[in-house]
């Protein structure tokens, strides 16, 4: 039996990611000095507990390996799939943790103190996932540019990522998932299908995903604001 629980972090970054109209991967884009996923992978390697992190990256990646954090002997990687979910389960063929967390390749601004609260909670049985609360007013479209109706905001809230399940569990349910054809957006999702209930764990909202190009210069902001905080 072991002594104590093991952690492994899956990173899918086998996107393309279209929607920043960039020559590169957004997870290959400049940021404050090194590319996104270095300072990704940074945050997760400077947490004691995990102790190995594996990457999912596209087929044709060149630019993985170049990187000098790709030496580092507690990431290895392996290729993604067409899906995210595909990637994720190609990863977790290698897990062989207690646990697994799967954060996504282009959320630089991780807090360790969301981690600590995310570690915590995700050894439970059914997992956890960092999450905030919806602030602005939610409205539904009618398909056609109009407002259909206001949402009530009460209990809504955004992912975030890391997710941290059980490491069985969660490989389970993505395999029943992709078998059934389920459009499956992120790990919770899956487990939900799965009969699981994950504790939402309310993380900081500057806990961002770069989508777009704007978001490159508030990910560097709030990623020296958390920097600074935890010297």
């Amino acid at each position: 039996m072991r002594s104590r629980q093991t952690f492994t972090a899956v990173v899918p970054a086998a996107g393309v990611g279209r929607r920043m109209a960039a020559p590169l991967p957004k997870q290959y884009l400049a940021l404050a000095g090194k590319t996104v996923l270095e300072h990704t992978l940074s945050r997760l390697l400077a947490h004691r507990a995990i102790e190995r992190i594996i990457v999912a990256i596209g087929p044709e990646d060149d630019t993985f390996s170049r990187l000098p954090l790709a030496a580092d002997p507690r990431i290895s990687w392996v290729h993604g799939g067409a899906e995210r979910a595909d990637s994720v389960l190609n990863a977790l063929q290698r897990v062989s943790s207690d646990f697994v967390l799967v954060h996504d390749a282009a959320r630089p601004c991780l807090a360790q103190a969301d981690l600590d609260a995310l570690l915590a909670s995700g050894t439970q049985a059914d997992g956890a996932i960092l999450a905030s609360r919806v602030r602005d007013t939610m409205k539904r479209g009618d398909g056609w540019g109009s407002i259909a109706h206001t949402v009530s905001r009460d209990d809504l809230w955004h992912a975030l990522t890391p997710q941290c399940f059980p490491t069985v569990p969660l490989r389970q349910a993505l395999v029943q998932a992709l078998n059934t054809g389920v459009e499956i957006t992120d790990e919770a999702s899956a487990m939900e299908l799965a009969g699981f209930r994950p504790r939402l764990v309310e993380g900081r909202a500057d806990n961002i995903k770069i989508t777009r190009p704007e978001d490159l210069a508030l990910a560097a902001f709030f990623l020296q604001q958390i920097l600074e905080s935890e010297t």
